[in-house]
């Protein structure tokens, strides 16, 4: 079967331009827009890199924050155009929206967790082996903060330029078969061990992808100690509807 990659765990850019805010640890009526812009960007560059279908909304809210940014820092009073604070305005009031909106499918989706805890669904004796795995929800955290390695990895790779383009077409489950094994052997990994600096970006896209997929699918857990921290790589955690392990006899 085909490693099949699922891009649709980036929520959008309000996602993005919440995560970016709440780490600012602000208050969403106090958006940054210069800081922000600056950061929004920059995840920009990875995004478009993965070739997402949605990067056009992405780069559209982008051009917002820099227009913000840019008619905050040198204001024209002459200019004919909709005032900055309205836009700003705008953008809060969208964001305000959508983070209403996340808030209550979090709840939601905590209840129907605490509900399974409760009634567990039993077993059926004709359950299919066929077909995709179930999808597994990545934290948002998890998504961005990753996302954010990858611009410090692509970062430290630019002071390196390589002097001829490579391209890597290894396929994405190479890698990932390799990343399982480098955690089954050595119990975790760190997320910037797996790069070298001298290596193309099709292989760095690559691997990236392939330790998304892992940990949306439940294969591998992320974990990171503080902002900024290194991002370990780990086997995944046990369910707490998972049944104890046997003692031995």
């Amino acid at each position: 079967m085909a490693f099949k990659v699922a891009l649709d765990v980036f929520a959008g850019p309000l996602d993005l331009l919440l995560y970016l805010v709440k780490k600012h640890e602000v208050d969403v009526t106090e958006v940054p827009i210069a800081a922000i812009a600056t950061e929004f960007v920059s995840y920009l560059d990875i995004l478009e890199g993965l070739a997402i279908e949605e990067v056009g909304e992405f780069v559209e809210l982008a051009s917002v924050l820099l227009e913000i940014k840019a008619r905050a820092l040198v204001p024209r009073p002459e200019e004919t155009e909709e005032p900055v604070e309205l836009v700003r305005e705008d953008l809060v009031r969208r964001l305000l929206e959508y983070k209403q909106y996340r808030d209550a499918a979090a709840m939601l989706e905590d209840r129907a967790r605490q509900w399974e805890l409760r009634f567990s669904r039993q077993p059926s004796g004709e359950a299919s082996t066929k077909g995709e795995p179930p999808p597994v929800a990545i934290a948002d955290v998890h998504v961005w903060d990753l996302v954010g390695a990858m611009t410090r990895v692509m970062a430290k790779r630019e002071k390196r330029r390589p002097r001829q383009i490579v391209h890597d077409d290894t396929p994405i489950e190479t890698h990932a078969a390799r990343i399982e094994m480098l955690v089954a052997e050595q119990g975790r990994v760190a997320f910037s061990t797996l790069f070298d600096d001298d290596m193309p970006k099709s292989r760095i896209v690559g691997i990236f992808l392939a330790a998304l997929e892992l940990v949306r699918r439940g294969k591998l857990a992320t974990r990171q100690e503080r902002l900024f921290d290194e991002i370990w790589l780990e086997p995944p955690r046990p369910s707490p509807s998972s049944p104890p392990a046997s003692e031995p006899a």
